[in-house]
């Protein structure tokens, strides 16, 4: 009893970290493009810059993942990543020239992308060995994503775009102080191998090729809209409140999908594509309705397929991974999937993004985003009838443990 009782402000202090980190992240994602647009930047400067962080994490996530295992001190880690976060947003913040803003950003997303995968290990790392679940503290930063959104847009809205910064840097140092207050971890993190060394091994699979290249089509338009959505609400004459409220709707339902999916999906490679196949097509839907949204409360209310569509692929891609990669390549099977999810599909969505926003439209962006989802929607339908016709077999390496796989 007086270990838990030790334990339980290392917990309350968790929580109040991934409450406040998500919150400072959903500032970023969701308002910053407001930010860059008055300063004088068009949709495709914007996407441009915006696309600079999928790139620089490709680099960013392996540097700090292999500080991590080498200096084992996750809290110090994070606390460093934090600062630079926090000084090179300012920094971006009071920027007078556009080649000021791109090198700050480039430093900034140095430290700022592989925050959340390294939040992941942080937490990981004080709940190892006890009862308590990851899904409890990823609850709180989904409350803090949401809660953060819907509260903000008003302020924003009152006082200015230019108290970004200030609320940026409020929550940001929060975060810090939560994580201050955490006790130094007892044990070892464990040294993890390299993920990029099954790369190889991975270009050998077709089926699992085609799987990465059907989720790269269904994902640019999903960056797209990530990107643009504020700037979309705007333009159509919305509030920064009402972006709010639709980052608040696009995720407050997030947790329960993700804990339906655990409950009720099983670990099969038909049910798991068959899945991937309707998601896409109600992505296909979400998008074809933004692009005939003509109110913001519309492309507000539309948001709330996210949670669905976004939640229900990532979960469900994660999982399908598993089992379409040997148990020794996982790690970089996982590795490539976030790579090419949020990295690949970041790149081009960003750029393209803002191409076609500038000079062709919203509407335009979002129905060649029909047609880019559609693609990848026939493409799982046919893998799922390729599997449930028994053209499929699982590549299962010596190391690997049967038990792990399910029937087809």
């Amino acid at each position: 009893m007086r270990e838990n009782f030790d334990k339980q402000p290392s917990f309350t202090s968790l929580k109040w970290f991934n409450f406040f980190v998500y919150g400072t992240m959903v500032l970023f994602t969701s308002f910053f493009q407001l930010y860059l647009q008055d300063v004088g930047m068009n949709k495709l400067e914007i996407g441009a810059l915006m696309s600079l962080g999928p790139f620089v994490s490709i680099f960013a996530n392996p540097f700090w993942g292999i500080w991590t295992d080498r200096y084992q001190n996750i809290r110090r880690i994070v606390l460093l990543m934090l600062t630079g976060t926090l000084v090179l947003s300012q920094l971006a913040f009071q920027a007078n020239t556009y080649e000021m803003i791109y090198i700050s950003m480039i430093l900034f997303y140095f430290f700022q992308t592989p925050l959340f995968a390294q939040s992941n290990t942080l937490i990981l790392s004080y709940i190892d060995g006890t009862d308590r679940r990851f899904g409890s503290f990823r609850l709180w930063g989904s409350l803090g994503w949401a809660l953060t959104a819907v509260l903000a847009g008003p302020v924003i809205q009152s006082m200015g775009i230019s108290v970004l910064s200030y609320l940026f840097a409020a929550l940001l140092g929060a975060a810090m102080l939560a994580l201050a207050a955490l006790p130094k971890l007892s044990h070892s993190i464990g040294i993890a191998p390299l993920p990029f060394r099954g790369f190889s091994k991975l270009f050998l699979n077709p089926f699992f090729l085609c799987f990465i290249f059907f989720g790269i089509l269904v994902s640019i338009p999903n960056t797209m809209n990530n990107t643009f959505m504020s700037l979309y609400i705007t333009d159509l004459g919305g509030s920064k409140a009402m972006v709010g409220l639709a980052v608040f709707l696009s995720s407050i339902l997030e947790i329960g999908v993700l804990v339906l999916c655990g409950r009720f999906l099983r670990r099969k490679i038909s049910i798991l594509i068959g899945c991937l196949a309707l998601v896409s097509a109600l992505f296909v839907l979400r998008w074809w309705l933004m692009a005939g949204a003509t109110t913001p409360l519309q492309v507000a209310f539309i948001q709330i397929l996210h949670s669905i569509t976004f939640g229900g692929f990532f979960y469900v891609g994660t999982q399908l991974t598993m089992l379409l990669v040997p148990r020794p390549y996982r790690s970089a099977g996982q590795a490539l999937y976030t790579l090419t999810w949020s990295g690949v599909s970041g790149i081009i969505g960003g750029i393209l993004g803002g191409f076609l926003f500038q000079y062709l439209g919203a509407q335009s962006m979002y129905q060649f985003g029909v047609f880019l989802t559609m693609i990848g929607s026939i493409g799982f339908a046919f893998m799922w009838l390729f599997v449930i016709r028994g053209g499929y077999r699982p590549a299962v390496d010596m190391e690997d443990d049967l038990s792990d796989i399910e029937q087809l």
